[in-house]
């Protein structure tokens, strides 16, 4: 999400667009990016914004929340169960200053599931990522304002990578249609084949949903 969502109205005037396609997902070069602070595969500072000139870093929050809101925004934000015991942990270990002390404390709370491959520090450092940028209300304002710049009969075309963001975009869909400003295309969301997934590994958590703007919009 470069540029955030909200201000693409400042930039595109009411009704002149034939389309638009949104991609939820962080950019691979802002992930692998040490200094961003994005990941924990190497050791980093605890940044994670995408606009570095402006709002708190991970690590102001990480430090500075209480071990309740540390607990209700991994919770809410990374759909992870084992919240409360985190934040129990990260509050003990603080001060926290880079990626991969935040990964180790994490990972002392909350080991491995067996079901799961994926690190135990995935769902927080999303929760942060989400939290630190606002990234659901930065959608949510795009899926707001893309019937004011889309054209009669143009499409909207949204990619989410986690649950939130496709309830969020299947919600607004549904909302808007019962108001007559969007036809659905896509009943269910699309995903990627197997043979995308094996060019691409991202792309397995990808969800693809498309709406019409109906004539009679405005």
């Amino acid at each position: 999400m470069g540029e955030a969502f909200s201000s693409i109205a400042e930039y595109v005037k009411p009704a002149s667009l034939d389309g638009m396609l949104a991609d939820f997902g962080v950019s691979s070069q802002q992930l692998f990016e040490v200094s961003r602070g994005f990941s924990f595969q190497a050791d980093g500072p605890l940044d994670m914004r995408m606009d570095t000139r402006r709002g708190p870093t991970a690590a102001q929050v990480v430090n500075e929340a209480s071990e309740r809101e540390l607990a209700d925004l991994i919770y809410m934000y990374g759909e992870e169960r084992r919240s409360r015991r985190i934040a129990r942990a990260i509050v003990r270990g603080r001060p926290v200053a880079t990626t991969g002390q935040l990964a180790r404390l994490v990972a002392s709370a909350a080991s491995p599931m067996k079901h799961e491959r994926i690190h135990p520090a995935t769902r927080t450092f999303q929760a942060l990522r989400i939290h630190v940028n606002r990234e659901l209300d930065e959608i949510r304002a795009l899926l707001e304002a893309a019937p004011k710049l889309l054209k009669p009969s143009a499409r909207l075309v949204v990619i989410s990578f986690h649950s939130l963001e496709d309830r969020i975009a299947k919600d607004s869909l549904r909302d808007g249609t019962q108001k007559g400003i969007w036809e659905i295309l896509t009943r269910k969301p699309v995903t990627a084949g197997e043979e995308e997934m094996e060019r691409n590994p991202r792309s397995r958590s990808a969800k693809l949903r498309a709406a019409e703007k109906t004539a009679s919009s405005r």
